[in-house]
């Protein structure tokens, strides 16, 4: 699996940093950084729900 970023839509909301800090990284200007694009099966429910909680939906998992 691996995390797709739509940067003109993410608002830097950071929901999907709170659901999954390993993951995401929202800055002090509210630039959000993608720590790491592959997702293995074991984190596969937490940055789902990171994607899922996104108000502006900038996030997508995607199967490779």
């Amino acid at each position: 699996m691996k995390i797709e970023l739509d940067r003109n839509r993410c608002e830097g909301h950071a929901m999907c940093e709170a659901a999954a800090p390993s993951f995401f990284s929202v800055d002090e200007e509210g630039d959000l950084t993608v720590l790491e694009e592959r997702v293995s099966e074991s984190d596969k429910a937490a940055v789902n729900s990171a994607v899922l909680s996104c108000p502006v939906a900038a996030l997508k998992l995607l199967s490779e």
